[in-house]
């Protein structure tokens, strides 16, 4: 172990104190931020800091709408290349039969494969802001209601910060900010 490390990084350890005194992070959309005005910039300040109550390990966890209903446990999930989605979801939105069927094999990082029941497209929205996004159906009981690949995050153009436990993306009506569950 080197002598620098005073903890496992890849345990169940969570910091043991304050370990960064101000956070700011800044995200422009194009060319270099000076000059612009706030609302063009992306930014996590220590203000955004402050609203989580506890040192945390948590991955962003959010809740968007599906069909007019609020889907709880989503997990925005960078490392994937595809967007998931639970059969009980579907099946509780009543889109079953919307399902396109495909053969498909999905690993996960233990390699065991999880064949998919198919493929459907629905629209997501997230503050208003709705964009279709394809997601691959699976029966498995996972953690989470719903994956949202690192493609559909860059497409809406979400800077999340899981320290923070929440995103940030422009929209036509100025940056939207969704807080993590």
């Amino acid at each position: 172990m080197s002598a620098h490390r005073s903890h496992d990084h890849w345990g169940d350890q969570y910091p043991q104190g304050p370990v960064i005194k101000r956070v700011k992070v800044s995200a422009a959309t194009e060319g270099s931020i000076r000059g612009r005005i706030p609302e063009d910039i992306l930014a996590f300040s220590e203000e955004d800091f402050e609203t989580s109550t506890r040192l945390h390990n948590d991955a962003l966890v959010i809740s968007f709408l599906l069909n007019n209903t609020q889907i709880k446990c989503v997990l925005m999930d960078l490392g994937s290349s595809t967007n998931i989605i639970r059969s009980k979801v579907v099946e509780h939105l009543g889109l079953l039969d919307q399902i396109i069927p495909t053969s498909r094999v999905l690993k996960g990082f233990n390699m065991a494969g999880e064949a998919t029941k198919g493929e459907i497209t629905l629209p997501v929205n997230v503050s208003e802001v709705v964009q279709d996004a394809k997601f691959h159906v699976i029966d498995d009981d996972i953690r989470y209601n719903a994956l949202l690949k690192r493609l559909w995050i860059h497409n809406m153009r979400v800077v999340l910060s899981t320290l923070h436990q929440m995103m940030k993306f422009p929209a036509k009506d100025g940056i939207k900010t969704v807080y993590g569950e």
